[in-house]
Order: C-alpha cells, then sequence, then structure tokens
C-alpha cells in the first residue's frame, strides 16, 4: 500500500494524551511505514520536570532537541525512494513549547542551541492535528 502513498513523511500532532502514539503506530501498520516515535521514556529529565517545571524545563527540552534532531538525521526530502515515514511529533513544535516553559534567558540560549543543531529540518508532506477535549486529555 504504501507504493501509492505521495506522503512520504507524515507526522501526527496534537495536546499530551490526545492519542498522537497510538494513530501513528496504526497508519504506519496500515502503510507499512517506517515508525519514528518520541522517546519521552529516555528523557532523564521528565520525572523531574513533572515535580519541577522551572528548574529542569531547559534540560529537558534540550534532551527532546538533540533525541528528535538525530532520529529525523536520516530524512531528506530529496530522496525519492525513501519508504513512508510516520512520526508522532513534529520538530518545530519543540520551539513553541520551549517559549511558553522557559524563562527569557533560558529560552535565548534554547534558540542559540537549535540554530546550530536543526539545519534544513524535513517538512512533512501531511500533519495530522488530533483535538480532545479537555476533560479527556485530563483523564488519559
Amino acid at each position: 500500500m504504501a507504493d501509492n502513498v505521495s506522503h512520504r513523511y507524515i507526522v501526527i500532532e496534537g495536546p499530551i494524551g490526545v492519542g498522537k502514539t497510538s494513530l501513528a503506530k496504526r497508519l504506519a501498520s496500515t502503510l507499512n511505514a517506517e515508525l519514528i516515535l518520541e522517546q519521552a521514556e529516555s528523557n532523564p529529565f521528565l520525572e523531574r520536570f513533572y515535580r519541577d517545571p522551572v528548574s529542569a524545563a531547559l534540560p529537558a527540552q534540550l534532551h527532546f532537541l538533540f533525541q528528535r534532531v538525530q532520529q529525523l538525521s536520516s530524512l531528506r526530502q530529496d530522496d525519492l525512494f525513501a519508504s513512508v515515514r510516520v512520526s508522532d511529533y513534529l520538530l518545530e513544535k519543540d520551539r513553541l513549547f520551549a517559549r511558553v516553559i522557559l524563562d527569557e534567558s533560558e529560552y535565548a540560549l534554547y534558540e542559540q542551541i537549535y540554530s546550530r543543531v536543526v539545519s534544513d529540518p524535513p517538512r512533512p508532506d501531511l500533519v495530522i492535528y488530533l483535538q480532545a477535549p479537555v476533560d479527556v486529555l485530563l483523564e488519559r
């Protein structure tokens, strides 16, 4: 089925708990696509971030940034023979999230690092944005 798909890089986005990973897995299976998942469990700062966001926000964000850049480094827009890839995150959303959770000086540092490690990020052919009511997200 993947041979008939014109979208080679598909991203599933949305808030935490909306079902991004579940949909990405099902879609990748259906399309026989490579699956690129956020690896939150490998972020050593995430638990601390949930307990104390002020002190752990920057290291948590930088860990995700480096991890995602490494995962996406294999994607090239000009690779016409690449398999279909499905991801449960959009790299550009990291900057938005960082802007919300980091203070001015931390965000300035984050931006400096981002501009040095992110060069020519892959552009998705399709972004699917999932939504759910807040009470459903909180329940999950």
